[in-house]
């Protein structure tokens, strides 16, 4: 074959050498390629209305030869000759291997003659470099075309499936398999693909082949038998025959990818029109919320009774706590609704919203602003009148409460001043009435205040010639004229109890001296059985030897309060010799204590049975301490080694974190191996968890020999693995933002230099901060940055994209007409388009045909400018 081989096709082809030879040796081949090149002609020339028998003899006179190229290249050729001479062949001929050539194909040893005497190697190899330049050459795919393109396209759609492995374009199409899962991976309903078998080729191959014929206008193009019993089918007639499946499904492919291209547009500005439509009325309501209110809040009539007055202030509480909380919400939401609205314009590349005069949120937080001040205002104002209102009652009421008050704690008194209990009462009781006489006369005083005000209440009455000031006064004259009663009677009372005191002071001298000291005695036994008895709880060795000197400094103690015991209870027994001698009429026992001697010696005795007991249990828990400073020592020495270890270690990260080199991924490799290097210190981590266990359960809550807690080491640690993690976070984030955006590490390091330095000038300045700004809230971010920054260096334009979507819609017209956007897109934005589109004016337009350019450009306003 290498003398119709062209140069441009050795990149995709196997060495021609081979492939001739092969051919030569191997017929089936070549009738594999007269019907596959036969059919694919036909499916090409079928549009012309014609087609052809016999590849060798129909081409002969040059003819359907000239048609087939006009038909896949969509260009008119020089006009042939229509002679029947062998000249007039050539001459035909000649004119389709020009046109070969002019598309770039270097012919080598493909003549006229040849084509013209039949010659069927030349003819096939005539035919195969037509389908390779038409149909293989333009197919791309993931950076890979031709050959090799096509050869990707299948194993990318044939992956799914686990019985299919396409490694070539001759065996590997041999059970047929992988033509009807190409079918089924773009048509599923055409094949049931799981009722195939491996070992049926056969009926696999027939499957597909008629499949594709009946559905996909696929002509079948080989024979399953031939390809069954080969034992390599022929490449070339395998891959032109995929070759027809791919730019089947490519062209569906397209026209779905322009569509969803354009429905996604479309809906991205129904739903901007939709939020600003709501921006708009909501705004709207609630301005016009605020108008209706403020004159209400500024109405300042007075009403005539405190009935009205309270129902104007019940409406103002109403309005507080049912009206005016959804308005607050509502203008939240405004506000909420705006910011969102302007984000997805920004992320969109729509201009940003403007919204209708008056309508602004500066606007509607001006005119919130002016109802909250009326509002204070007017709550000022309710409440002064309904307090210049219920005056004249408050006094009246006032006075009613303030008498009936001391009315009752009047009641009684004089007849307690004129008790004489005084007169058989012992001293204790003389002394307790007294107290209780001191007390009185201490709230008579207090009481002076209210008498004083339920006067000033009745003066200020008669000022305001209150209706009832007769009845006001006459209680009030009662009031005073008690109350002046009432203090000689406190006076007299006071000299009768002080004159019976001084009777009885002296023999209650003793009674005195014995409860004064039996008290802090008694108190000092209670105090020493308390701290006898009292479960200690210390935590250091030093803290029980303290408990332990303290106990042998109290034993050193105990001689002199036995002396102390017996010198109260001489004075008890004098007591008793004086109440014998002279007959003096006493209650029986001490006034000033209940503390007899009986007690004092019970408890003496108690106090020395609890020292022995004191002194065992302190000797227990001084051997409990040491022990516990044993566990103290073991987790302090771990503690001082692991917690400064971690710190050394945030400072490495700290320090890597800056001063990494190289590329993003070296970088990250780096940090992983490093956090790899972190968790194998972990056992340590769990052995100190251990101590700190054994310690917890002896109940020890504090260690000298170190500034490290459990927590502390804890916490640390998360810290470490957190900030290693993070920092490996943001190198990942950072190889995210670079492979989406198409930034190159380079790129993103002048990114950042750009982000810090503004130096463009003043009006270039003003267009940045206009577009990563709109808002104009004098914040700019990182990520808004490198938007713009993506924005202004990509090389693709979003309105050219939609236009060039709608030219394929529009069968590459330069309109469209109604019934082409009904039938591609959805209902809803179908008529979206309808409804905006202008009609088309150009020459070559047709009734009824609409405007896409104009639309696509008037999609992004001014932000493609």
């Amino acid at each position: 074959m290498d003398h119709y081989d062209s140069q441009q096709t050795n990149d995709y082809m196997q060495p021609e050498e081979d492939w001739d030879r092969d051919l030569l040796l191997d017929p089936a081949w070549e009738k594999q390629q007269r019907k596959t090149f036969t059919a694919w002609c036909n499916s090409h020339l079928r549009k012309a209305g014609t087609q052809i028998e016999n590849i060798e003899e129909d081409f002969r006179d040059g003819l359907k030869l000239m048609l087939l190229l006009e038909v896949i290249s969509g260009e008119r050729l020089a006009k042939p000759e229509r002679g029947k001479m062998r000249v007039h062949k050539i001459s035909n001929v000649n004119k389709a291997l020009d046109f070969i050539a002019s598309k770039g194909v270097k012919l080598v040893s493909i003549g006229a003659e040849e084509i013209v005497d039949g010659n069927v190697k030349m003819t096939l190899g005539m035919i195969w470099t037509i389908i390779l330049r038409f149909a293989i050459q333009d197919i791309s795919v993931e950076e890979t075309s031709a050959k090799e393109g096509l050869l990707l396209w299948c194993q990318r759609k044939t992956a799914p499936y686990k019985n299919v492995n396409i490694q070539n374009f001759h065996i590997s199409w041999k059970d047929g398999l992988g033509f009807c899962a190409l079918i089924h991976r773009h048509r599923p309903e055409l094949i049931d693909y799981g009722k195939l078998r491996k070992d049926d080729p056969l009926t696999n191959l027939n499957t597909a082949f008629d499949v594709a014929e009946k559905y996909l206008d696929i002509p079948k193009m080989l024979d399953a038998e031939d390809i069954v019993g080969t034992a390599r089918p022929d490449e070339k007639a395998i891959m032109t025959y995929v070759s027809s499946f791919y730019h089947a499904f490519s062209g569906a492919q397209k026209a779905e990818t322009a569509a969803n291209r354009i429905c996604k547009v479309l809906a991205v500005n129904q739903e901007n029109e939709q939020l600003m439509e709501d921006y708009e009325k909501l705004a709207s309501d609630l301005l016009e919320w605020i108008r209706r209110t403020i004159p209400w809040l500024e109405n300042r009539a007075p009403e005539n009774t405190m009935q009205a007055m309270q129902q104007k202030l019940e409406d103002f509480r109403d309005y507080r706590r049912l009206h005016k909380p959804p308005k607050v919400q509502e203008k939240c939401q405004l506000e909420i609704n705006f910011n969102t609205l302007q984000t997805k314009l920004r992320l969109s590349n729509r201009p940003a919203f403007m919204p209708s005069e008056g309508r602004m949120v500066s606007d509607i937080n001006n005119a919130w602003g002016c109802l909250e001040q009326a509002e204070k205002g007017y709550e000022e104002w309710l409440l002064n009148e309904i307090r210049r209102l219920e005056r004249l009652d408050h006094l009246a009421e006032k006075f009613r409460q303030k008498a009936s008050i001391h009315e009752a704690w009047t009641d009684g008194k004089e007849a307690m001043l004129r008790q004489k209990d005084y007169e058989t009462a012992t001293l204790s009781e003389i002394k307790a009435l007294l107290k209780k006489h001191e007390a009185f006369e201490s709230d008579l005083a207090a009481h002076q205040d209210r008498v004083e005000q339920i006067a000033a209440i009745a003066q200020e009455l008669n000022e305001l010639d209150y209706y009832d000031s007769p009845s006001v006064n006459a209680r009030c004259q009662k009031i005073c004229d008690q109350w002046d009663n009432l203090g000689a009677l406190t006076q007299k009372r006071r000299e009768a109890l002080e004159r019976t005191e001084k009777l009885l002071e002296t023999i209650d001298q003793l009674y005195l001296e014995y409860a004064k000291r039996a008290a802090p005695f008694n108190n000092w036994m209670e105090g020493a059985m308390e701290d006898l008895q009292d479960t200690f709880i210390v935590h250091t060795i030093e803290e029980i030897q303290g408990l332990t000197t303290a106990h042998e400094q109290f034993k050193a103690t105990l001689p002199d309060a036995d002396k102390e015991r017996q010198a109260i209870l001489g004075i008890h027994n004098e007591v008793t010799k004086i109440v014998q001698t002279y007959h003096v009429n006493m209650a029986g026992t001490n006034p000033y204590t209940t503390i007899t001697p009986q007690e004092i010696n019970g408890k003496w005795d108690h106090v020395r049975q609890l020292v022995p007991r004191r002194d065992q249990a302190l000797t227990e828990e001084h051997a409990r301490q040491q022990h516990n400073e044993r566990l103290r020592k073991q987790f302090g020495a771990q503690a001082n080694v692991i917690g400064p270890w971690i710190q050394t270690k945030m400072e490495e990260i700290g320090r890597i974190s800056i001063e990494m080199h190289g590329t993003l991924e070296d970088q990250l490799s780096h940090l992983r191996q490093y956090e790899k290097s972190i968790v194998n210190y972990k056992p340590k981590i769990d052995q100190l968890e251990c101590d700190h266990q054994l310690i917890q359960e002896a109940l020890i809550f504090d260690n000298k020999h170190t500034n490290y807690t459990m927590e502390h080491i804890r916490v640390g640690w998360e810290q470490l693995l957190t900030t290693i993690a993070r920092t490996i976070n943001e190198v990942e984030n950072q190889i995210l933002t670079r492979d989406a955006k198409g930034i190159s590490q380079e790129q993103m390091n002048e990114f950042r230099a750009s982000f810090n330095h503004f130096d463009r000038g003043e009006a270039e300045f003003a267009r940045i901060m206009s577009i990563v700004d709109p808002n104009r809230l004098g914040v700019v971010t990182f990520q808004a940055f490198i938007d713009f920054m993506s924005r202004e260096t990509a090389d693709t334009d979003t309105a050219d994209q939609v236009m060039a979507s709608f030219k394929i819609l529009a069968g590459d017209k330069n309109y469209i007409t109604v019934d082409e956007l009904r039938r591609e897109l959805p209902p809803d934005q179908a008529e979206y388009c309808i409804a905006r589109m202008a009609p088309y004016n150009g020459p070559d337009g047709v009734p009824g045909a609409l405007d896409y350019m104009s639309f696509s450009t008037a999609l992004y306003g001014e932000s493609d400018l």
